[in-house]
């Protein structure tokens, strides 16, 4: 991490400044991830237990949050995106933010391991490891390829969820973590595509910027179309459905025509409408994996209904 001045703060910090150092926004995709994979998978836990570990995987999304920020105040501060994040506008200082992350990492491990089974407690622990030290602290600086492998940390937590529940991991689990891992990298690049000077400013080697933008547009396209291969075999499996089987079709159909758009595009016709194709497939992207997962909790309802 490289040395800064941080902005001398507008004033004090309060709750919400400490809140968001555990990144509330990206914790809402772990919560629901984490919570589907428990909930399809073959064994019930007590709700009560089941509500513990969900929390405490969420308790560790927010740890790899912190740690996060603590690590890129610097580029952070840099970013018009990310510069009035709590560290970087000086609200709340690095020590506290490192502080913070690595309280929570212990406690949230701990105590996932004790509701639930250590395989899981392990799994979350390598998830916050990976995420502040191999995608923050090594790969977000060193390699544009650091969203293709960095992905893995997101796409975690449904794989926790179902080892939570059953204590091992099974092919359901590993294609629900293909699912986010595989749909990180055109999200992301979809917006790299239109942030460009952001990452420009940071230093930071996307694909956009040690590539260009005709590479990352192609690269779009062939990773949305092994995500679409594998979004669709999930439906095959006993965590999948008929629901899921209708939307992950549906749903990866418009995808493929929005990434097939991005790559006929030049960057003379997406200046000139203001990058609204990329602006929009980053925007359905948003919503592709909550439709996904949402799928597999209407077809776990089905089943437990017994009309499936």
């Amino acid at each position: 991490m490289a040395d800064i001045s941080v902005h001398t703060p507008e004033r004090e910090a309060e709750f919400g400044d400490y809140f968001a150092l555990l990144k509330p926004r990206v914790m809402t995709l772990v919560v629901f991830t984490a919570l589907v994979g428990l909930l399809v998978a073959p064994v019930s836990l007590h709700p009560f237990v089941a509500f513990c570990a969900i929390l405490f995987i969420a308790v560790g999304g927010g740890a790899s949050g912190a740690l996060n920020m603590w690590w890129d105040a610097d580029i952070d501060a840099v970013m018009k995106r990310t510069a009035r994040r709590p560290v970087p506008s000086g609200r709340v200082s690095g020590g506290e933010a490192l502080a913070i992350g690595l309280a929570l990492s212990g406690f949230s491990v701990l105590m996932l391991g004790l509701a639930t089974n250590w395989l899981a407690a392990g799994l979350l622990a390598f998830t916050i490891f990976f995420y502040a030290v191999v995608y923050s602290m090594w790969l977000k600086r060193s390699t544009p390829q650091n969203i293709v492998i960095g992905g893995a940390a997101g796409a975690f937590p449904p794989m926790i969820g179902w080892v939570a529940a059953t204590g091992s991991v099974s092919l359901e689990s590993v294609l629900m973590f293909a699912l986010i891992f595989l749909w990180t990298p055109p999200h992301f690049w979809a917006l790299a595509l239109f942030m460009r000077s952001d990452y420009d400013d940071a230093g930071v080697p996307m694909l956009t910027v040690t590539h260009g933008r005709r590479s990352t547009r192609r690269h779009i396209l062939a990773y949305t179309a092994i995500l679409a291969s594998f979004a669709v075999w999930l439906g095959f499996t006993s965590a999948g459905g008929p629901v899921y089987l209708v939307a992950a079709v549906a749903l990866n159909a418009w995808f493929l025509k929005g990434a097939w758009e991005i790559s006929r595009r030049d960057e003379d016709m997406a200046e000139a409408d203001n990058f609204a194709v990329e602006k929009a497939f980053f925007k359905f992207s948003l919503l592709y994996l909550f439709i996904h997962f949402g799928a597999l909790l209407a077809d776990a309802a089905l089943r437990a209904g017994g009309i499936i």
